[in-house]
């Protein structure tokens, strides 16, 4: 073929899958927030028109439960953890690695009542987990609240503190012009130590994550000598 006639060639077509449409959404999402996602936004990633999404997706709602359902199943679930705070502690981290690649994610997921293959999993795991170390089922449902309401309370604030975000020296400084040490002292200092060591927020998770992983165990000890 000749270059005359390469050149004039129409360009292929794209071919659309569910998992493209759903893809696109998550990089609308990632770029934009969840609340840029729509028909018409995800068919301009893909470079097609929105009417040729609905061959793939319901609707927006079906767009939006299956973007929870990828991020969820990026989120590791170990199989060869010696323990459940092993377990429960891999689960934990790469959920807050997961919800850092991708900061909208937790109050979506919140506000989602349709769960996908991979949310049904994810749910039915960390349940196991907990009931086969010996949690009875309503004391594991309850673990299961507090770790994941530290999990995504986790990734909504760190969605809080970079939507919209200054350079981190330029932050750092207009948080402390806001608090006076004359009449902040202790988030004056508090901000001081952020500027001069930064802020490190998966050794700020792992932190809390002790905290509640050793409350649980206690939780345990109990249950079982009772």
């Amino acid at each position: 073929m000749s270059s005359s006639e390469l050149q004039g060639a129409p360009e292929a077509r794209v071919r659309l899958t569910r998992e493209r449409v759903l893809r696109a959404a998550i990089g609308v999402a990632d770029e934009h927030g969840a609340g840029a996602v729509t028909m018409r936004a995800v068919a301009t990633q893909l470079g097609v028109e929105a009417m040729s999404l609905y061959n793939h997706v319901k609707n927006k709602d079906a767009i939006l439960d299956g973007m929870v359902d990828i991020v969820v199943d990026e989120i590791e679930l170990p199989a060869d953890a010696g323990d459940w705070r092993e377990a429960m502690r891999r689960r934990a981290i790469s959920a807050q690695r997961v919800f850092a690649r991708h900061p909208w994610a937790p109050p979506l997921m919140d506000s989602r009542t349709t769960s996908g293959p991979a949310r049904l999993r994810y749910f039915d795991w960390v349940l196991g987990v907990l009931v086969d170390a010996g949690f009875s089922l309503d004391v594991a449902i309850r673990c299961f609240s507090v770790l994941d309401s530290y999990i995504y309370g986790f990734g909504r604030q760190q969605l809080s503190t970079t939507a919209g975000e200054a350079p981190p020296q330029e932050k750092a400084e207009e948080m402390l012009s806001a608090v006076p040490a004359a009449d902040f002292p202790h988030l004056h200092r508090m901000v001081l130590r952020a500027m001069d060591v930064g802020y490190d927020a998966e050794a700020d998770f792992a932190f809390g994550l002790d905290i509640i992983l050793g409350g649980l165990a206690q939780v345990l000890s109990s249950q079982r000598n009772a």
